[in-house]
């Protein structure tokens, strides 16, 4: 039978309480994607209509098709009348169109095509509707732990029941990033004229592209209901901060808000370095090993995101069910270690067995038998409980 076990750390940690960001979203969502930490979180698993910034899904949906041969790039897919009849922010295709996907994505992230997405939608829906194909980003936003999304079209048109949390659109937005970098950086395109058809509709409507910030992306979104919200991204340095905004009042209120929360983010946090790789940072009891103690370690070099400014100590527990039970190899995921800066929560890092233990001989298990007796003469029998 094992007990919670706690051994202190042989580090501590110097940090500062970081100060909270009031911000006027209805719902927002900010994530440092390098250490997977939340830096802000108001109404983050509401399910509230996402706009245009439900698209991000069909492009995702894409770019596996893109990856599985599904599609390509060259290829140039039909617009339905379906697809013609949207309004809003289009690409002003028509049925004589036949458009390259490539171009289709382009006008989806930077011209934000409603008409666009439509045709990709058709394209690789199980059943050659958009209604089919939202039934199906439903299914798949699922199977990505997106778990308070659904949706009625493929472009945010203002339906019952389309619905997103912003939580789930950063999970969405990280994954765009991590598992499709080669498309990413369409993201960071301004501006895309396609075919000459639309010249007032050629610009990125993300504010904070030509800021100078490190923003890369991602997607506007507005509907009258929706209000005004942006999943976006920006990169200085080594960190890489993911955001979702929704429900501000007005483009003006959405490019201020997105701006001061992105400085935020990386004023006010740092990412620092706890621990190294193959550095053990406690000790953990063996039981029936031929040592008494391993030494917990890190599996790589441990990177924790912490406040920047105000110092104080922060202590760290190493927490694990103990004695631990022999044999032991290198490796083995045995204890996490435990801390929770001011302002942030609570931080669980992996530790893992610094060398093996090997079980120990007859002579252990006769010592550790007889302790174990001596122990039970000197405290009695165990009350049942």
């Amino acid at each position: 039978m094992t007990l919670a076990a706690v051994a202190a750390a042989i580090f501590s940690l110097t940090t500062a309480a970081a100060f909270a960001f009031d911000t006027k979203a209805r719902a927002a969502f900010v994530l440092d994607q390098g250490t997977n930490t939340v830096l802000m979180s108001k109404n983050a698993d509401a399910p509230l209509p996402p706009a245009s910034m439900s698209k991000l899904m069909t492009l995702y949906i894409a770019f596996e098709a893109l990856r599985d041969g599904r599609l390509t790039l060259d290829e140039r897919l039909p617009v339905s009348q379906h697809a013609m009849s949207y309004k809003g922010s289009t690409m002003f295709l028509n049925t004589q169109d036949r458009v390259r996907v490539e171009d289709l994505l382009r006008g989806i992230i930077v011209l934000s095509g409603n008409d666009a997405c439509v045709v990709i939608a058709e394209a690789l829906s199980p059943d050659g509707t958009e209604a089919g194909f939202a039934r199906y980003m439903t299914k798949r936003a699922l199977e990505m732990g997106m778990e308070n999304s659904t949706f009625a079209n493929s472009n945010g048109w203002p339906a019952a029941g389309h619905l997103m949390s912003v939580k789930d659109l950063a999970i969405l937005a990280s994954h765009l990033i991590e598992d499709f970098p080669q498309y990413y950086p369409m993201f960071a395109e301004r501006e895309f004229a396609f075919d000459g058809r639309a010249p007032s509709n050629v610009r990125n409507r993300n504010p904070l592209l030509r800021l100078d910030i490190g923003a890369d992306g991602l997607k506007t979104g507005h509907t009258e209901e929706a209000g005004y919200g942006l999943v976006g991204s920006a990169k200085q340095g080594d960190r890489r901060v993911i955001f979702v905004l929704s429900g501000l009042g007005s483009t003006t209120q959405r490019a201020e808000e997105s701006e001061a929360v992105v400085n935020w983010s990386f004023r006010q946090f740092s990412q620092k370095t706890i621990a190294k790789a193959g550095e053990a940072v406690a000790e953990a009891e063996v039981w029936m090993g031929n040592a008494r103690t391993v030494g917990l370690m890190p599996q790589g070099d441990m990177n924790v995101l912490l406040p920047a400014l105000q110092r104080n100590e922060l202590q760290a527990e190493v927490v694990y069910d103990g004695p631990l039970q022999a044999p032991i190899s290198q490796g083995d995921l045995l204890a996490e270690l435990v801390f929770q800066p001011d302002g942030l929560p609570e931080m669980r890092l992996p530790l893992v067995a610094a060398t093996d233990v090997p079980a120990g001989g007859f002579p252990v298990r006769v010592k550790t038998a007889a302790q174990v007796l001596m122990k039970r003469l000197l405290n009695g029998p165990e009350t049942p409980q």
